[in-house]
């Protein structure tokens, strides 16, 4: 069975950073891609970053193009997204997945698509 538990959210002010962690088991990160969403009140789930260990691949989502830096450590099967610069508009639950074999635009699009979730950890960004 695969599970994903996530940490590192919490309240920041505007300008602020944080840097959230998700541990994976039961699937390895050098095969599958690890991706993170988030989901605000009211507003469908929005792709944000992903990583391909086994081609390098990434993708950041425009939004948030340059304050993003997601990275892997197949060590110990851990996915880490760095945001800086952080916006009031970030506020949202962020969720990481897995269990697809690429990192795309295409996949980002889909949320639906990705078969394991965490349970998800609050940013908030204060104005």
């Amino acid at each position: 069975q695969v599970q994903l538990v996530e940490s590192g959210g919490g309240l920041v002010q505007t300008g602020g950073s944080l840097r959230l962690s998700c541990e994976v088991s039961g699937l390895s990160l050098d095969t599958y891609t690890i991706g993170w969403f988030r989901q605000a009140p009211g507003k469908e789930r929005e792709g944000v970053s992903c990583i391909s260990h086994s081609d390098n691949m990434t993708y950041y989502t425009e939004s948030m193009k340059g304050r993003l830096y997601i990275s892997a450590d197949t060590t110990k099967n851990t996915a880490y997204l760095q945001m800086s610069s952080l916006k009031p508009e970030d506020t949202a639950v962020y969720y990481c997945a897995t269990g697809v074999p690429i990192c795309s635009w295409y996949r980002m699009s889909v949320p639906n698509g990705w078969p394991y979730w965490g349970q998800g950890t609050q940013v908030t960004v204060s104005a």
